[in-house]
């Protein structure tokens, strides 16, 4: 074990866009350095270089050794330390941001086991060590941070996928695959058949999977998803209602309003109308 040392960078100015680094470092601890019991605001993640200590989470004791990792979620009363005879080193990386939650749903942390044994520890170690030797308050150097911890994190991913390779069944993969592609795409002028190719599978097979899956058609799921949209675009925009048909992917208003009426019950003109009668009623309620 190397002399006890800790080098760390945090952001001063933080950008709370999709993803942010919050901070990095790596640290070689004394013999029973403890961290905690506290929160953080942020997710973190320790990747254990050589050594052991514990972690403990809602009263529940991780006993860790090199070659673990262990997630902390905002939030979370934890603490951790290092072990007396044998302490750790780690090297850390603390993120946020508005995609943050959907990044670490994908990694292979689980609500009753916060921590992963690494499979391919070279690359988990290399990976999170490039987040920590990118940094700088520079705008291209939160980039370049947040670009490695996009590629620490599909590193975990993929450890993720071998550790159940048939989480989903082909059936339920090609219907994520075309959701995703949908949401994606939805105000271009695509069909089924753009969507089958993208999943890779015949439409009819695709019809099949999606009515198995999801009890709807993979043309009324698209409909419904584009409806879905131009009912969040009236309500918190000031966009036209042909500005919001060509937005979601309706290129002839006239035939918008006679979807959005079958799906919603009324046209687009009424149901905006009516969204302008709630808020009128609103102001004028004096109990608000």
């Amino acid at each position: 074990m190397p002399d006890t040392y800790k080098q760390s960078f945090k952001q001063t100015d933080i950008d709370h866009a999709d993803l942010s680094v919050f901070n990095c470092g790596k640290q070689s601890c004394e013999g029973g350095y403890t961290w905690g019991p506290g929160v953080r605001d942020h997710y973190l993640i320790h990747y254990i270089v050589s050594g052991k200590g514990v972690y403990t989470i809602n009263h529940t004791v991780y006993e860790l050794r090199a070659g673990d990792v262990f997630l902390v979620k905002p939030n979370q009363l934890i603490s951790y330390s290092a072990d007396r005879a044998e302490p750790w080193e780690y090297y850390w990386v603390g993120f946020n941001g508005v995609g943050a939650n959907r990044l670490v749903r994908e990694l292979p942390f689980r609500e009753e086991c916060p921590v992963h044994h690494c499979q391919n520890t070279e690359r988990i170690k290399k990976a999170l060590l490039d987040i920590f030797l990118a940094r700088g308050p520079e705008p291209c150097s939160e980039a370049r941070m947040v670009g490695h911890l996009y590629l620490f994190a599909a590193a975990l991913m993929q450890e993720a996928r071998q550790l159940a390779p048939h989480a989903l069944d082909s059936g339920a993969q090609h219907v994520l695959n075309a959701v995703k592609f949908i949401q994606f795409n939805y105000s271009h002028e695509i069909g089924i058949d753009e969507i089958a190719r993208a999943v890779g599978i015949s439409r009819s097979h695709l019809y099949r999977v999606f009515i198995s899956s999801l009890g709807c058609s993979p043309i009324d799921y698209l409909t419904q998803y584009r409806i879905d949209e131009a009912c969040a675009l009236l309500k918190n925009s000031a966009l036209s209602i042909a500005e919001i048909a060509v937005s979601v992917g309706f290129f002839d208003p006239f035939y918008f309003s006679r979807v959005f009426k079958k799906n919603v019950g009324v046209p687009p003109s009424r149901y905006l109308a009516g969204l302008a009668q709630q808020a009128g009623e609103k102001s004028d309620d004096p109990s608000l």
